[in-house]
């Protein structure tokens, strides 16, 4: 059975920017199956991966409601649109990619989501490890799986308002109907010493601190020279942290 880590908080805290270099912690250690599931429908884990993401699952979605008689002669809507799905797939040495995408437009999608929805449970159990980047509201995990999470991190950035963004999702797990086993914060952006008003806030919320990622010059410079951040170098700050969470609180 799959091990499944998702991240979760507030938009532009850095959640894709985590999910990146968890994957790359993973490659660097030899983990694998991986699947990395881009949840949020402003997809840019790709990009942050160095890869073109050409079709979404959402494009497959959109593109059958548009035209449900795009069905080849012979070959029945199920297998049709499983076939589309395979080729979203982004397939790299260290880890698979599948991106979910545009958010559903009008009309019913029940059917579309029921065929969606048997396809990741079939595709997930060819891996060790999925890795979700989930957008705030976290739709993905509570209507695209079976509800159970190992890992959740939430992650925030320096700010009280990121903080209560975790808090509201934290609250809104049980109407989700997740079974979450483990959850974590993970303060990204951080400085040397976060101050008592934050720490304060962080304890009534009840989510311990697993890490604590600072300002990375590196990670700007990747950033605004579109390179891949599997290719950061070992001693970047922020792989430095990473490695401790993952050895610490992941593969441990």
């Amino acid at each position: 059975m799959s091990k499944i880590i998702a991240l979760a908080g507030k938009g532009g805290v850095g959640k894709t920017t985590v999910s990146a270099l968890l994957i790359r912690q993973f490659a660097k250690n030899g983990i694998s199956p991986i699947l990395a599931i881009d949840a949020d429908p402003n997809s840019n884990l790709g990009e942050t991966l160095g890869l073109a993401v050409e079709k979404t699952v959402g494009d497959v979605r959109e593109g059958y409601m548009k035209d449900p008689q795009q069905v080849p002669s012979g070959m029945d809507k199920i297998n049709y649109l499983e076939m589309m799905m395979n080729q979203g797939l982004i397939e790299e040495k260290d880890f698979d990619l599948m991106v979910m995408g545009r958010q559903e437009g009008q009309g019913c999608y029940c059917m579309v989501n029921n065929i969606l929805n048997k396809f990741m449970e079939e595709l997930e159990v060819n891996y060790k490890y999925l890795l979700v980047d989930n957008e705030a509201g976290m739709e993905h995990l509570s209507r695209r799986t079976s509800g159970r999470v190992d890992m959740l991190i939430m992650v925030t950035d320096y700010a009280l308002r990121g903080l209560r963004a975790v808090k509201r999702i934290k609250e809104m797990l049980p109407e989700l109907k997740l079974d979450v086993k483990n959850i974590g914060l993970v303060v990204n952006r951080a400085p040397e010493k976060l101050n008592a008003k934050f720490l304060e806030e962080v304890e009534e919320i009840g989510v311990p601190i697993i890490c604590i990622i600072p300002e990375d010059n590196t990670l700007l410079d990747f950033d605004m020279e579109r390179k891949s951040f599997m290719d950061l170098p070992d001693d970047c700050l922020s792989v430095l942290k990473l490695d401790e969470l993952m050895k610490e609180t992941i593969i441990s």
